[in-house]
């Protein structure tokens, strides 16, 4: 019988070979088994968030003839429901797996490309480590599907690998300056998928001026290629808005983008003080060893001014974090980027990163975001009951009303709109009173003089506006709706009301079909 010491002896061997052997991967295999392993748990859920339904259903309705923010109404920017339009065309469940694959395409770009940009600030030793901390972290900053920053995570990170500073740049390399210039267009990409960009856009931008000032530029060099800098971030959001002007949805397209953002309320304090504590925990930890990081010595002085931009990076994303407010925690998702790679540093170059932080920063991040994604899950529901409550509704000619609820609904029944603000909470929550360019009374009133065939509603929620809720059911009860059945989805009872057939109204044409 083999001996205690012989066992251990035994079972260290096998860790050590497991850990060699993974070792020896390519970087590029071992992230993917890792996105895969911590993401597999959403794959095909189409109830993963609300956002994304949304996003989902938008495009739908613009594969569809429906024009953006006239049309079906939001304030996010167009770039995003375009990244949407491929997988919805494919309807659902399939459009449900496409875009989760996309998201996970987008997920294992960005982790590469965090390794990539530790290497250039000399932090390879962590450059893995970092990769799978960000494919990790994101879990529990709601990105275990495809909220907008998973996409545009890629687009930035991309963006700062191609100014990373070198030690034989010159004031007058052309092609150094053109890359100054993609990269900015690359950002102005990425602010067309959503605005928040805007302050690591302009640290950026900022930022290379700087340079070229260290790079012994004139004065009037600087002022004309930061010229060319801006020019290109805000080209691709100026060329949206022409597209609409010539649309003639100039106005809309204006103030859905821009006006709606500066006129939308506030939460309520102790809903900001519980919000931000929840970014705080899941930034904390990313923050400090960031920190950290600051102190761990350069082999080459080359790394002092990447080093220096990937800190200005973090501290831009988080300054956009705290400015923007509301602080849902997929408000995180921009600065795990920054926070993630500047944490190389520390976990990489010291003995204690390496040997007891890593391993434990990486089962936390691992376990924990595995954890957050199942309990969304259980909370929010899963692809079966989704699937039982789109029946109960049943797909008929008639038109829906989601006043509360999963916008999705809208894609696994093909029932019509009445409406172009299907967001729910859009005319039902409290804070978006006075910032959609209409009255939400008013605009609920309109929609029962439609006479939807099916009202949804989900019980009442925090933050919901309570004149909204008792008008929708006083125009229920007035016009005689009927309890069809309440469904199951996740931990909430989903109510389903059904117009009685002679006060239905003529079948419409439904905007969004299942496939």
């Amino acid at each position: 019988m083999a001996s205690k010491s012989e066992v251990l002896g035994s079972r260290t061997t096998r860790l050590t070979d497991l850990t060699a052997a993974i070792a020896a991967l390519p970087r590029w295999s071992v992230v993917l088994l890792a996105a895969v392993a911590v993401r597999a748990l959403t794959f095909g859920n189409p109830v993963v968030h609300v956002d994304e339904e949304f996003y989902f259903v938008t495009a739908q309705q613009m594969l569809h003839g429906a024009v953006p923010f006239v049309d079906v109404w939001d304030r996010k920017p167009v770039g995003l429901f375009l990244i949407y339009l491929l997988p919805a065309a494919f309807g659902v469940p399939a459009g449900i797996w496409i875009y989760q694959a996309m998201a996970l395409a987008a997920v294992v770009g960005t982790a590469l490309l965090i390794a990539r940009l530790a290497e250039k600030a000399g932090w390879g030793r962590g450059a893995l480590t970092v990769a799978l901390l960000y494919l990790f972290m994101i879990n529990f900053a709601d990105g275990q599907g495809g909220q907008a920053p998973v996409f545009y995570n890629l687009l930035m990170a991309w963006a700062f690998l191609l100014v990373v500073p070198k030690p034989s740049d010159e004031s007058g390399d052309r092609r150094r300056i053109h890359r100054g210039t993609l990269a900015m267009l690359i950002v102005g990409v990425a602010m067309q998928i959503k605005y928040s960009v805007v302050f690591e856009a302009m640290f950026l931008g900022l930022w290379l001026m700087w340079r070229e000032v260290k790079l012994g530029t004139s004065v009037a060099h600087v002022i004309r290629r930061g010229c060319l800098w801006a020019a290109a971030v805000w080209l691709p959001t100026l060329a949206v808005w022409a597209v609409f002007i010539v649309l003639g949805h100039g106005e809309p397209w204006f103030y859905a983008n821009f006006g709606s953002i500066v006129d939308r309320l506030s939460d309520p304090p102790m809903v900001l003080l519980r919000a931000f504590l929840k970014i705080a925990l899941i930034l904390g930890l990313l923050l400090i060893v960031s920190g950290l990081s600051r102190h761990v010595p350069v082999k080459d002085p080359s790394e002092h001014p990447v080093r220096a931009l990937f800190f200005g990076w973090l501290i831009a994303a988080v300054i956009g974090l705290l400015v923007f407010g509301s602080w849902f925690n997929h408000y995180a998702l921009p600065v795990l980027v920054p926070a993630s790679l500047c944490c190389a540093g520390y976990l990489g170059g010291t003995e204690f990163g390496r040997k007891w932080l890593t391993p434990v920063m990486l089962l936390a991040s691992g376990l924990g975001g595995e954890y957050t994604a199942w309990s969304a899950k259980w909370h929010r529901g899963n692809a079966e009951q989704l699937d039982a409550l789109a029946d109960g509704i049943g797909h008929g000619s008639g038109c829906m009303y989601v006043y509360s609820g999963n916008a999705i609904l809208y894609s696994y029944t093909g029932r019509c709109t009445v409406t172009p603000w299907i967001f729910p909470s859009h005319l039902s929550r409290e804070r978006e009173n006075g910032a959609l360019g209409v009255d939400q009374l008013e605009e609920i009133n309109r929609i029962f003089t439609q006479r939807p065939e099916i009202v949804v509603m989900r019980p009442t929620y925090y933050g919901e506006r309570m004149e909204s809720h008792r008008l929708a059911v006083q125009r229920m009860e007035e016009m005689g709706y009927r309890l069809r059945g309440r469904w199951p989805l996740g931990d909430l009872y989903i109510s389903v009301y059904e117009l009685p057939a002679a006060r239905k109204a003529p079948p419409r044409f439904a905007a969004s079909k299942p496939s």
